[in-house]
């Protein structure tokens, strides 16, 4: 049976992404499983939004990584807890069988849980169908492609979606609702205060015009814009009269050196700083959250900087502008590359990794993207002022 926004008691009428399928009853305890970084967990939170809008009375345990619980842990939100997922092959940081042990040990523990209600918002269902199932929940949700284990309620997993109407997509399938289009991390007090001491004083720090945060990194090296791009487009911004703040985790440390050495170097201090490698988690939250715009590549922490309410100027290859780009445009503004083959051997890289291999080549599919536009867009989103 399907429904429609407007036939569930008690649901505020909006954007219906997919017809609604019946609310399951009785549900008190809710697992969602969602591996990945950072990117990943912030795509499946509006999904998460709309389960907690769903069941209100039940208690929602995201099954993540490390790097999930730190920043959700002690955060206001949907997540009551967050559990680590063990090393499983398709599921968390293994290619090969995982640990077989501690992946017992912790359906063991999660069985005894005693979840009403397992959501799949991981991926294809190959892995990690099995291991939903596993948890022994009364009700399941999820995707699954044609090889994968089904559930009591699936929707097909065809790679070229964006993430977040994806999962928005799949919790329809347990009567949820969607309360939020993007992810939403609240800043904390401290973060705040901690964001602005780091950029020097931060937004409104009346020697500079403003800051412009760049991050340069990308899990897959495909995805960055050459360092030389960012160092020119740090030049414009210092010439602008703002200050610029180069982020990233210790694999960005020598490129963010590099962009600062490109940019002007010993000329620029105390205009132009790196923090790559030097942040803890709650600190790039308060950094971001602080800054005036975030310029980088489509990869985490541009996602964080976007959910914790920071306008972003980002450089995508078109694949990923489908599967992960921002849906607005007022204050995230994105430059596209329509490569669609290795620049090196010319390979197609339309196809997703499991129906075609990906070449060894790790050459930058956005090179070409110029740096005149994407500084032009840096100035007009920062022209546009803040609305909070």
């Amino acid at each position: 049976m399907t429904m429609t926004l407007t036939d569930l008691p008690g649901q505020t009428p909006g954007p219906a992404l997919a017809p609604l399928r019946e609310r399951f009853d009785g549900i008190r305890r809710i697992a969602v499983l969602r591996g990945g970084g950072l990117g990943d967990l912030l795509f499946a939170m509006p999904a998460v939004d709309a389960l907690a809008a769903a069941y209100p009375d039940a208690r929602i345990t995201l099954l993540g990584t490390p790097l999930h619980k730190a920043l959700l842990e002690g955060r206001p939100g949907p997540v009551d807890g967050v559990e680590l997922l063990p090393a499983a092959r398709g599921v968390h940081g293994a290619d090969d069988a995982g640990d077989p042990l501690a992946t017992a040990r912790f359906h063991d523990r999660m069985r005894a849980e005693g979840f009403d209600l397992a959501v799949q918002l991981h991926g294809g269902g190959r892995y990690s169908n099995p291991f939903l199932l596993a948890l022994g929940a009364r009700h399941t949700v999820g995707t699954m492609t044609g090889d994968a284990a089904p559930l009591e309620r699936t929707v097909p997993y065809l790679y070229y979606q964006h993430e977040v109407v994806r999962w928005l997509e799949t919790v329809a399938q347990a009567g949820a609702a969607p309360v939020t289009m993007e992810p939403v991390i609240r800043v904390l007090d401290e973060e705040r205060r901690r964001g602005e001491e780091l950029l020097g004083g931060g937004r409104g720090d009346s020697a500079f015009r403003g800051v412009v945060v760049v991050h340069p990194g990308a899990t897959d090296p495909r995805r960055r814009w050459p360092a030389e791009s960012f160092a020119e487009l740090a030049r414009r911004a210092l010439n602008d009269d703002h200050r610029v703040v180069v982020v990233g985790d210790a694999s960005d440390v020598p490129t963010a050196e590099r962009i600062v050495a490109l940019a002007g170097g010993e000329r620029m201090r105390g205009r132009l700083v790196s923090l790559a490698g030097a942040l803890t988690l709650p600190e790039l939250v308060g950094v971001l959250a602080s800054a005036d715009v975030l310029v980088g590549n489509d990869s985490g922490p541009r996602h964080l900087a976007q959910a914790v309410g920071t306008p972003t100027v980002s450089v995508y290859w078109v694949g990923n502008l489908i599967n992960g780009g921002p849906l607005t445009r007022r204050e995230h503004r994105v430059h596209l590359s329509w490569t669609t083959a290795c620049p090196v051997c010319g390979q197609d890289s339309r196809q997703p990794g499991w129906t075609a291999e990906r070449c060894e080549h790790d050459d930058s599919f956005v090179a070409e993207v110029e740096v005149g536009p994407v500084f032009d867009d840096v100035r007009q989103v920062l022209a546009l002022g803040r609305r909070r």
